[in-house]
């Protein structure tokens, strides 16, 4: 049975930080939310089957990974993205950004300097401040509504700090590149020649828009695989994300010692119950469902393309190769940050995310979440029209 994603679910007072949290954080209460990156959708329905079933069990005691989850993944990503990982390189953690805190942590002393490309998504920059480690940016370079990486500067950046790690992400949140072959392979040529361990945050992988291809970076080489982290999750792909559940591969062993070495200390062991069972679900039965849901996300992106277009002629849309987020460009209006964020609250109603927080080439910008039902996100583009009339 086709999948209803036109469906409008109420998610208040479901403790949803998405609608539930905006008092807390400075906004109306009745705000329209298009910040967070999860999705107003139910999960594939076979996940909620075996959710439903794992509860009828009525235990819920220490869990570990066991072969078939980890069949379930192979098979995933070998069919998805034609790379083999191996049974021995898979970690669990709660989740990507407390894998990437752990790999700054695991292979980076206090000071070292790690680097990452802005605007890029805000809890890189987060982690590194706040485990005492030096932040250094390769700022994308925008032409023509088109992000590209300024290799020049980004090599010339990790010998002048001696950067011990990179943080890529792909596909990139926010600016929507899905990055090519020849692109990442340079990244690897550079972090293979100074040393640079690379932790590759690619939870965005299955969100990629007709015509382009996500490669994983791992999968370029051996040689690239030895030196990178791979941070993955079911939670972006089938929105899991409560369900506190990443899956991180890492092929060198040294590598992976010292990530465990890590992760022991902070108290980590066992994988959410429910968290192992939704994932194992998703990735075994999920792919239809997902299909639907690019298909779906594909009639958004081009809806509000054309609404954009005929109503917010002075807003860029910046077009994305892939995730579910828009990275829009308002800086024709002329307006501080602070007062295009004040309109957008006040008089649009809406909660973005604003340009800034994702660090330099951020200004007059704002980051907005197309996982919804196609009326509700009408709405907030409607609200958006009203506001800059």
């Amino acid at each position: 049975m086709p999948i209803n994603f036109d469906e409008i679910i109420d998610r208040r007072n479901t403790s949803c930080l998405k609608h539930d949290f905006a008092v807390e954080r400075g906004y109306p209460a009745d705000i329209l939310p298009f910040w967070v990156a999860d999705m107003d959708f139910r999960a594939p329905a076979p996940v909620i089957d075996a959710l439903k079933a794992r509860a009828e069990h009525g235990i819920f005691g220490y869990t570990q990974v066991k072969d078939d989850y980890f069949a379930v993944l192979q098979n995933w990503f070998r069919t998805r993205h034609d790379w083999t990982v191996e049974r021995r390189e898979l970690i669990l953690t709660p989740g990507v950004v407390f894998a990437i805190a752990t790999a700054i942590r695991a292979f980076t002393n206090p000071n070292d300097a790690v680097l990452i490309q802005q605007p890029v998504y805000y809890p890189f920059a987060n982690m590194i401040r706040q485990n005492g480690r030096t932040l250094v940016d390769n700022p994308l370079r925008l032409e023509d509504g088109h992000y590209t990486i300024d290799f020049e500067d980004f090599e010339q950046k990790i010998v002048e700090h001696s950067v011990k790690l990179f943080i890529l992400c792909s596909p990139h949140n926010p600016v929507g590149r899905v990055w090519t072959r020849a692109e990442l392979e340079q990244i690897a040529a550079v972090c293979l020649r100074h040393n640079v361990i690379v932790v590759a945050d690619e939870i965005h992988e299955e969100f990629v828009r007709p015509g382009f291809r996500h490669i994983p970076f791992a999968s370029l080489s051996e040689e690239a695989a030895a030196i990178t982290v791979t941070c993955t999750s079911p939670s972006k792909t089938f929105n899991l994300a409560g369900l506190q559940i990443s899956n991180i591969f890492i092929r060198n062993e040294k590598l992976r010692r010292r990530f465990k070495d890590e992760l022991s200390k902070t108290g980590y062991d066992e994988p959410n119950t429910l968290g192992l069972t939704g994932a194992k679900a998703a990735y075994e039965h999920g792919a239809a469902w997902l299909t639907e849901l690019l298909a779906y996300l594909e009639e958004n992106n081009t809806r509000t393309r054309t609404f954009l277009a005929q109503h917010l002629p002075k807003v860029t849309l910046i077009e994305p190769e892939g995730t579910y987020l828009l990275w829009l460009d308002f800086s024709a209006y002329g307006l501080t940050d602070e007062a295009l964020n004040e309109k957008i609250i006040r008089d649009a109603h809406l909660w973005l995310d604003d340009g800034p927080i994702f660090g330099a080439g951020g200004s007059g910008f704002q980051r907005i979440n197309i996982a919804c039902p196609w009326a509700t996100l009408e709405q907030g583009l409607k609200n958006l029209a009203e506001a800059f009339a």
